[in-house]
């Protein structure tokens, strides 16, 4: 005799998730411990839930207990930047940095009572031993960097001669030297850079001596520049 079969209750108004038809009692009761099992997993499920949220409202509980009461803030939507300006040029710092390379060294300053009457017209400043002088001569400083003044204009030469005498004091060297020329490729063949450099470099402060190079190193062509100690 054929077993009968038995059909769920819900099989006539929706698809089962698994074949519902049995054949026997014994699979009546696997299908009873399944829904059980998904009953359970999705219980459990529900319970980490509730309990995720009341974690997730205590801490904010928390907070609202440790800094007071808490008012959200209103949304005013979205709000869209600008890209970020250009840096401003700062003409009136470039302007005043000429200025005081201009009126820093001038043309007309009278620099012949304040050179060492020697052979090669050195400089020192008052207060400094003419043993400083003797030292630069002697090479006792080493040559650190050097400006080639060579093809340049009177006011080219000056401008760049006040900008090299301050970035080097800026950056802390002692020693440069300044090749002016021997003045060979000059109408009449007078040296017209040297007297002025030797006028340019005694107005400026950070020169505490300079004298004429060493015949190795430019002679009568070149200066010898002894600077202060940089303050940084």
């Amino acid at each position: 005799m054929r077993s009968p079969q038995l059909h769920h209750p819900a099989a006539s108004t929706s698809a089962p998730p698994a074949a519902l038809v049995l054949h026997s009692l014994q699979d009546l009761k696997q299908l009873q411990k399944r829904l059980a099992q998904q009953r359970a997993e999705a219980e459990a499920l529900e319970r980490a839930r509730r309990e995720a949220a009341a974690r997730e409202q205590a801490r904010h509980r928390l907070f609202e207990l440790a800094v007071g009461p808490v008012i959200p803030l209103r949304h005013h939507g979205r709000v869209l930047l600008q890209n970020d300006p250009p840096a401003p040029i700062p003409y009136q710092h470039q302007l005043d940095e000429q200025r005081v390379l201009l009126e820093s060294i001038s043309d007309d300053f009278d620099v012949s009572t304040l050179l060492d009457t020697d052979d090669a017209l050195s400089f020192r400043r008052p207060g400094i031993s003419v043993e400083v002088t003797r030292k630069l001569r002697r090479g006792v400083w080493s040559i650190q960097r050097q400006l080639d003044l060579h093809g340049l204009r009177t006011d080219e030469a000056r401008e760049a001669l006040g900008q090299f005498i301050r970035e080097a004091h800026k950056i802390g060297l002692r020693c440069v030297r300044v090749v002016h020329g021997k003045g060979l490729g000059s109408p009449g063949k007078s040296p017209v850079l040297k007297g002025r450099v030797q006028s340019w470099l005694v107005q400026k402060n950070e020169v505490l001596a300079f004298v004429q190079a060493r015949p190795a190193e430019g002679g009568a062509g070149a200066l010898v520049v002894l600077l202060r100690p940089s303050p940084g």
